[in-house]
């Protein structure tokens, strides 16, 4: 897929959990700080075909945060790094701290924390282009134990996802569905190995369809 941008020195942040953290390198070694994941092979394709343009490339996911950890670190983690284009992969933890009876858990700030996250990013970068990447499960692992409670809320958060990508004008990227289409293939542990964190094949999974969406939607020859 062939993909242009307009403007050099145009910045990518990529923000979540321990999906997007990938052990990631805290450092400035540049064979690290992407870490190991779909944020890594996302930085490589368009840093490789857009190197003319230079663009910059930022991982600040973190292993364990909710979107609430997102909102308490966004002006040093999301806003101080003036992105162009911001994209967003969490959720898997709200849902764990709460099927575990984690004190984090009792209640559900995910949408309230959310729009937070994304009333301030419009109000400081109102150019800033936003992208919301779906969270997904698989039923392996843990989630497997007691699936249709997991499944419950991940569906209510996907709905989430998608209706505030609708209402701040965010490109949405849907993944539950391509996981599901890549477990019928083969085993869905192949994937995603523990039901929560993908392998590297998973990631390849997410890294192309935000790679195919996101080179969809046009944001990046605005």
């Amino acid at each position: 897929m062939s993909i242009s941008i307009s403007g050099a020195n145009k910045v990518f942040l990529f923000q979540g959990d321990s999906i997007t953290d990938g052990n990631r390198d805290r450092g400035n070694d540049l064979n690290h700080i992407l870490g190991h994941g779909y944020a890594y092979i996302v930085g490589s394709k368009l840093g490789n075909e857009l190197a003319e343009l230079r663009p910059v490339f930022h991982n600040r996911g973190v292993s364990g945060d909710r979107i609430s950890d997102l909102y308490a670190r966004w002006n040093e983690d999301a806003i101080y790094l003036q992105p162009d284009v911001l994209s967003i992969l969490v959720g898997v933890n709200d849902i764990w701290r709460t099927m575990m009876g984690d004190p984090g858990g009792i209640t559900d700030r995910f949408e309230r924390a959310y729009r937070h996250v994304l009333e301030e990013t419009r109000e400081v970068l109102p150019q800033t282009r936003l992208v919301l990447c779906e969270p997904f499960l698989l039923k392996v692992g843990a989630p497997a134990e007691n699936w249709p409670e997991w499944l419950k809320i991940l569906t209510h958060y996907q709905e989430v996802v998608r209706s505030l990508a609708e209402e701040f004008e965010a490109v949405h990227v849907p993944l539950q569905d391509v996981f599901e289409a890549a477990a019928a293939r083969t085993d869905a542990v192949y994937w995603v190995w523990d039901g929560v964190h993908p392998t590297a094949a998973g990631h390849d999974l997410i890294a192309a369809e935000w790679l195919r969406i996101v080179g969809q939607s046009g944001i990046l020859q605005g």
